[in-house]
Parts: C-alpha cells; structure tokens; sequence
C-alpha cells in the first residue's frame, strides 16, 4: 500500500480480544501503528496480537486488563507511556451487554444496569482519565469512543442499559473534545449498526428468528450487516491526520439503518 497513515504512532486499543475490536487494532498496525491492545479474554488477545503483528510493520502487545478497574487501568496506561515515551491513539472500543438479555424496564435490577454502565460508559473514563496528560504534554493525540446505534436510538434487544450507557458515552465524547481541544487532542465517536462480530452479537441475531432478521436487512439503506473492518476503517480516518480538524463528531456507520428505520 502507499503511505501509513499513522506510521510512528503508539495506539491503544481497549476491548480487542474479539470482533470490532480486533479488527481495529489490524487496521492501526496495517497503518503503521504500534499498538497495545487490552481486553479481560486472554486466549483471544492473544489471538488478536497475532493477526495485527501478521499487518503491521511495528510491535504489538497484548494486555489482560479490565476497564473497569481504573488502578489496573492506570497501571496499564502507565507502562504504554513508559515503555514508548508517547500515546497517539486510544480507542475505547470494551463493552457489550455483559451477557444480559431482553427484560421489561421494571425488571431490570440495579445490578445488572450498573454492570453495563461500568463496561461501556465508565470503563473508557478511566482510560481516557488515564491517557489525557501523557496526549496533552505532547499537545497531540486522538481519542475515538466506539459507541453503538443503539445510543442514537433505541436498543434492538431491548436492553435499556446499553441504548443508555452508549448515547452517555457520544456525551463523554462532545465534553471531552470541547475540553481536550486546546491541547490539539481531538475526541470523536463511531456508532456502529448491527455487526454480527462476536459471540453475544451472534446469540442476538440467531434470536430475532428469520423473520426478524429479514426485518434488520430490509431496514438497511445497503441491505447487509456491517462487518468489523466498516467500522475499523472508519477508526483509521478519527486517528489520522484525515480528520485533524473534526472533533466531538459521532458517525454512524451502520449501512443507513437510520435513514429506513
């Protein structure tokens, strides 16, 4: 290919043991990224490390580390800086529906909507708490929250949490863009559609039934499910130059389920 886009850089990747974020820790270290990747799936990290060391030209790592632990995220953070003497990229790409399912919103216990706040919306503070002075002492940095369609507009499972938590973080992404600015670190969004990317994605498609996946299709503008890698090139035009001068945007890279749905 011709010129890496981020050739030089040192990207970490949160949530990258599988899917989306797998994909986009390939196409970082296809763009020339060294990239540390974190995720609590150890097998699949390291699975993930492999694929973007196969791309790239740079090292990749590989870390367990939970996001919601803001000690072992700052432990994480710490030894990226240290090791590199610099962070480029982060990409808050951890959560999911922490294995819960459709429930009727007086249903829903505290626990389980606090679960889903902690992975989605919590975790990607603490790293972005965590990574901010290291990108403002270099006055330079991008900051890319994967965040979901369901933030935008209403959970296709029906989990109130997660439309929640997500439509929280394009929240987080706007303050902290207006804030980071100054230091020249931009802070932006991509809300994903329906990508059948890992295990919990798969279960919510075998369960819509035919029919209701028939339904999903036909209320896409493209008329297909995304894939990881829509949504990773997507994460490569945020972290480029391409895009110095957006800041606090959300794309929807979802095939224009907006536009019928």
């Amino acid at each position: 290919m011709g010129t890496k886009r981020l050739f030089g850089d040192v990207a970490i990747v949160t949530g990258a043991a599988h899917g989306i974020g797998r994909a986009i820790s390939v196409e970082l270290a296809r763009e020339g990224a060294t990239v540390w990747t974190c995720d609590v799936l150890e097998r699949e990290l390291g699975e993930t490390r492999r694929a973007a060391a196969e791309r790239g030209e740079a090292a990749c790592r590989a870390s367990v580390v939970d996001v919601t632990d803001p000690a072992r995220v700052a432990a994480f953070v710490g030894e990226v800086a240290a090791a590199e003497k610099r962070i480029d990229v982060l990409v808050n790409t951890a959560g999911g529906v922490a294995g819960q399912t459709m429930k009727a919103i007086d249903q829903v216990s505290d626990e389980d909507w606090h679960r889903i706040f902690a992975i989605n919306l919590d975790g990607a503070f603490h790293v972005t708490r965590a990574v901010a002075p290291h990108m403002k002492a270099r006055r330079r940095g991008s900051i890319v929250n994967i965040s979901s369609g369901a933030g935008r507009s209403y959970s296709l499972t029906g989990i109130q949490a997660y439309a929640s938590a997500k439509a929280g973080l394009g929240g987080l992404t706007r303050q902290a863009a207006r804030e980071l600015g100054e230091f020249g670190i931009r802070v932006n969004c991509v809300a994903p559609g329906f990508v059948r990317s890992n295990p919990a994605s798969e279960r919510q498609w075998q369960a819509m039934g035919p029919e209701g996946q028939k339904r999903l299709l036909e209320g896409i503008a493209l008329r297909r499910l995304g894939e990881p890698e829509d949504i990773a090139r997507v994460v490569v035009f945020f972290a480029s130059d391409d895009a110095r001068y957006v800041t606090g945007q959300t794309i929807s890279a979802d095939g224009g389920h907006w536009m019928l749905g």
